[in-house]
C-alpha cells in the first residue's frame, strides 16, 4: 500500500497540473482575444480609410461634373445663335423672292465667322479610381452605377457626336477659308446664297442632333450631381 506521503504528493502534483492547465488556457484565451481585437481594430481602420477614400472620390467627381455642366452650357450657348441663324436663312430663301444681301451676310457671319466649341468631359477623378481598381470597393453602389454609365456610355456617345460635328465644321472652314479670313462674302445672287446654305445644311443637321444629346447629357449629369449632394453631405 501507498503511504500517506505518496498520496499527498500525488494530490499536490495533480493540483499543480490543473493550475498549469488553467494558466495555459487563460494565456491562450488572452492571446486569441488580443488577436481578435487587433483584427477588429485593423478592420475598423481599413473601413475608415475606405470611407475617406470614397468621400474624396465623390467630392472629386462632384467637382469634375460641375466643370462639365459649365462647359456644356458654354457649348450650348455657342450652338444656339448658329442654329437660329440657319433657320432664318433657310426660311428667307424659301419664302422670299427678293434679295436681302445685308441680312444674308449678317446671318452667314454669325454661322461661319464664330468659332465652334465641342464638349469633352473632365474625367480625372473617375479615371484615377479606375486605375486604382477602387470602384468595386466603394459602398454607394447606386451612384457608382450611374457614374459608370455616364463615363462609359453617355460621354463616349457625346464625344463621337462632337467628332462628327468637328469634321463637318473643318470642311466648311476649309471651303470658306477666304470668307472667314476676310470676314466678308461676295453674294450677288439668290443662287449663291442658296449654294452656301446647302453647304451648311449637313453641319446644321449634326448640330441639331448634337444639341439634343448635350441637353440629355446635362439632365443626366444634373441627376447625378443631386445624388452626390445627398451622399456627401
Amino acid at each position: 500500500m501507498r503511504s500517506f506521503r505518496q498520496i499527498r504528493s500525488n494530490i499536490l502534483n495533480t493540483n499543480k497540473t490543473g493550475q498549469y492547465l488553467k494558466y495555459a488556457i487563460g494565456e491562450i484565451l488572452l492571446v486569441v482575444v488580443g488577436i481578435l481585437i487587433a483584427l477588429q481594430i485593423n478592420n475598423w481602420n481599413e473601413e475608415r480609410k475606405q470611407n475617406i477614400a470614397e468621400t474624396e472620390f465623390l467630392k472629386g467627381i462632384a467637382n469634375d461634373l460641375a466643370q462639365d455642366q459649365d462647359y456644356i452650357q458654354i457649348v450650348l450657348n455657342r450652338l444656339k445663335p448658329k442654329i437660329e441663324a440657319f433657320d432664318i436663312l433657310n426660311n428667307q430663301l424659301i419664302n422670299s423672292s427678293e434679295e436681302n444681301t445685308i441680312l444674308t451676310d449678317s446671318l452667314l457671319s454669325i454661322y461661319l465667322f464664330r468659332g465652334q466649341r465641342t464638349f469633352y468631359p473632365v474625367s480625372g477623378s473617375f479615371q484615377s479610381a479606375i486605375a486604382g481598381n477602387e470602384l468595386n470597393n466603394f459602398h454607394k453602389k447606386e451612384v457608382i452605377n450611374y457614374l459608370i454609365t455616364l463615363y462609359n456610355s453617355t460621354y463616349p456617345r457625346l464625344i463621337d457626336n462632337a467628332n462628327i460635328l468637328d469634321r463637318r465644321w473643318d470642311k466648311l472652314s476649309e471651303k470658306y477659308l477666304q470668307e472667314r479670313r476676310t470676314k466678308s462674302f461676295s453674294i450677288e445672287t439668290r443662287e449663291q446664297a442658296t449654294e452656301i446654305v446647302n453647304d451648311l445644311y449637313y453641319h446644321y443637321l449634326q448640330m441639331i442632333w448634337y444639341q439634343e444629346v448635350l441637353l440629355n447629357t446635362s439632365e443626366e449629369v444634373e441627376l447625378i450631381v443631386e445624388m452626390l449632394d445627398d451622399k456627401i453631405l
